[in-house]
């Protein structure tokens, strides 16, 4: 790599990136704007309430663009939570009178100002990190640690690494993505020293990593990147980061290192796929796909994908238990949801083989034989002895086909998420070979990026 290459692309990247001074000075009049009504509305009705702006752009971290203000409304602990949630909504609705509510750990109000997306939170203002109540009170605690650690030089680093982050599709913690916070990827600049000493490491990492900028932490994690938050010993900030997204951003950062470029930082989604590209896919593939599709349980997307995950977990085990060989499989969710499966082998014989216990396991082995001779309703091949010195049968196999188990009530058997189980169990469909190819009037794009992945 040249070193002259590299920081070229940096380069190239801030100025991309930087906002402006009018932009920065736009969002800092909104944000001393909405403070300041924010406690106003806050003091009247706990005289001790206060307000700070948290976040990126609270930091100096956010990037061109970014039109998010975040406020928390802090509240002495001396009020009960329902009253905080009370106080909140109100102060909330009164800020921004258009906002509406949303729920995370209890409920905020979320609007916008002067062209920004505001969220206006409650919280409780507690002395440590380690004494919160929920989970947002941490958040001001954060925000207090990076504002006296980044100086401008480690800011600009930041934003070109979540630039980064972002380009390779690892950005974002929420649980679909299973990605890097900015808070996690603002603590790997600054522990790392920079963006190109961060990536240079990463490219070097060999899981488990593990990072305690405070040398406190007091407890273990089986996590493969882990990093103490600086204000709580018992958390590891990383924890949402999923395996394969850790593994990305070493291949990406070994990429960006061996030959450097701004387009490396530039979000790529695929043109989405039309159903007769679906299935000109499957046509080259030759695998058999099923997908079982139904509408979505009304829940947030933080609770829906662990419950898709799981569901598609437990699906793909049972396929595989059966003979059909999961080929790849994911999960896709809209308007409805979807647990798509390419399968290696589409069809299974009408017996299958049952080995049995070894014959000089006495008493095993005798019940073994006596429970399938005496078999009369659709009687199995057998008992006998094949191989070494196992009993064998070959009874009938319950499914020879994946599209009759999935569409038989065998499916509840497996692990799914109790909310799919819910809306599987009100109705679903299940699609095989070219009839998956309607999925992709819905998921067309997703669709692209399963059949053209990237690293």
């Amino acid at each position: 790599m040249s070193e002259d290459a590299f920081e070229a692309t940096v380069a190239a990247v801030r100025e991309r990136v930087d906002p402006s001074p009018a932009e920065r000075e736009r969002l800092r009049t909104a944000a001393d704007e909405l403070v300041e009504r924010a406690a106003a509305a806050a003091t009247e009705r706990v005289a001790d309430a206060d307000v700070v702006q948290v976040g990126s752009t609270a930091r100096g971290t956010w990037t061109a663009g970014d039109r998010d203000i975040d406020v928390f409304v802090r509240f002495p602990t001396d009020i009960d939570r329902e009253t905080l949630e009370q106080y909140g909504l109100e102060v909330g609705r009164e800020v921004l009178p258009d906002g509406h509510e949303e729920y995370a750990e209890h409920p905020y109000v979320k609007g916008e100002y002067e062209g920004f997306d505001v969220d206006l939170v409650p919280c409780f203002r507690v002395d440590a990190a380690t004494e919160i109540r929920s989970a947002v009170d941490r958040t001001p605690f954060h925000n207090a640690y990076l504002r006296e650690r980044l100086d401008d030089e480690l800011a600009g680093d930041v934003r070109v690494a979540k630039a980064f982050c972002k380009g390779i599709g690892v950005y974002g913690s929420d649980l679909r993505t299973q990605g890097f916070s900015g808070y996690l990827v603002e603590l790997l600049v600054l522990e790392y020293g920079g963006f190109h000493e961060l990536v240079t490491a990463a490219a070097d990492w060999h899981p488990q990593v593990e990072r305690d900028p405070e040398s406190h932490g007091t407890r273990s994690f089986e996590d493969p990147l882990v990093v103490v938050d600086p204000t709580d010993p018992e958390r590891n900030v990383a924890a949402v980061v999923s395996p394969a997204n850790v593994a990305r951003l070493q291949h990406h950062a070994r990429a960006l290192l061996a030959d450097p470029a701004p387009e490396r930082f530039e979000p790529r989604e695929p043109e989405p796929l039309s159903p007769a590209e679906v299935r000109a896919h499957l046509e080259t593939r030759g695998t058999t796909p099923v997908a079982v599709r139904f509408d979505p349980p009304d829940v947030v997307e933080d609770q829906l994908w662990p419950q898709l995950r799981k569901s598609l977990d437990g699906v793909t085990e049972a396929l595989d238990r059966r003979g059909f060989d999961t080929f790849r499989a994911t999960a896709l969710a809209d308007e409805t949801a979807a647990l798509f499966v390419e399968l290696a082998v589409p069809e299974r014989p009408a017996v299958e083989r049952h080995d049995g216990p070894p014959v000089h396991v006495r008493e095993h082995a005798t019940g073994f034989y006596e429970k399938y001779a005496a078999m009369t309703e659709t009687p199995p091949y057998g008992p006998f002895v094949d191989g070494d010195d196992r009993y064998v049968v070959e009874r009938e196999r319950e499914f020879t086909t994946a599209a009759a188990f999935l569409r038989s009530d065998a499916l509840f058997d497996v692990a799914l998420g109790a909310g799919v189980e819910r809306a599987l169990a009100d109705d679903y469909e299940v699609l095989v070979g070219d009839e998956v190819a309607a999925l992709a009037t819905e998921f067309g794009t997703e669709l692209a990026a399963y059949f053209s992945p990237r690293p």
